[in-house]
């Protein structure tokens, strides 16, 4: 499975991603604006791979000037559906269809690792006015609290791989530090939780590229085990789920 194939594999859950994915916590913004030395208010930004909108949402209501790029049909067409005065234009990281020191800001919410950053990084640097920044953030399970390592080594064991967990990790970060050595990026962790229906959050995993490869059988296989799993530890079906963002960002 090709890394373009399982970025791609998004559109087929489009509605569902939209519905049941977290969001971020303001505190993510606020250190944005931290380490960018600016108000996100009145910045001219353009969110990457900006899916359905969730990121996009957010940057809008902090008082940015967005403009959202995303190359998905099926996730392009719920961005529309939410957010329909929001400019959107179709495209990726790799060929940025804006004019060269046209930016303040670039954002990627859990989509730089979906990019070639032999163009990517060029490309932020090519659009980006002198003083811009470029900002990534991923949201991260919490492995620190119990029984979400022991989820994500059942995930891991089903989807077939087969590393230590702190070897994964090791990649993780590794994947998301790639291509950025010569920016000197900042690095922040934000902590947050969020309380949702055990539905909700079977839900959440099923929208995760390694589940919307692997199919149909496999995923529910997963998700009827996982439901067992979590009704022991959640008896009143109400599962807190626990974030950390990792956030990079690097300036111009």
């Amino acid at each position: 499975m090709t890394t373009a194939s399982r970025a791609h594999s998004f559109n087929m859950a489009a509605a569902q991603y939209a519905a049941s994915r977290p969001s971020y916590p303001p505190a993510l913004f606020d250190t944005v604006e931290e380490l960018i030395g600016r108000s996100l208010a009145g910045a001219r930004v353009a969110d990457i791979g900006a899916g359905t909108g969730i990121a996009t949402a957010l940057l809008r209501e902090r008082g940015a000037d967005v403009i959202a790029v995303e190359p998905g049909d099926g996730m392009a067409a719920e961005f529309r559906a939410a957010l329909p005065d929001v400019p959107l234009v179709r495209g990726d990281g790799n060929a940025l269809p804006f004019a060269d020191a046209s930016l303040d800001l670039l954002t990627y919410a859990q989509a730089w690792h979906w990019t070639d950053t032999g163009h990517s990084v060029p490309e932020a640097l090519r659009v980006l006015r002198p003083g811009g920044a470029l900002a990534l953030w991923w949201n991260i399970p919490a492995c620190d609290v119990p029984w979400i390592s022991a989820q994500h080594e059942r995930i891991a064991h089903h989807c077939g791989v087969t590393s230590p967990p702190a070897a994964r990790h090791d990649d993780s970060q590794a994947a998301r530090l790639a291509g950025l050595e010569g920016l000197s990026p900042t690095r922040r962790q934000v902590r947050w939780s969020r309380t949702v229906s055990l539905d909700l959050h079977l839900s959440n995993i099923a929208t995760h590229s390694a589940f919307l490869v692997l199919g149909e059988t496999g995923t529910q296989a997963f998700l009827a085990e996982e439901r067992a799993h979590l009704r022991e530890i959640f008896p009143d079906g109400r599962v807190e789920e626990g974030y950390e963002v990792d956030l990079l960002v690097a300036m111009r």
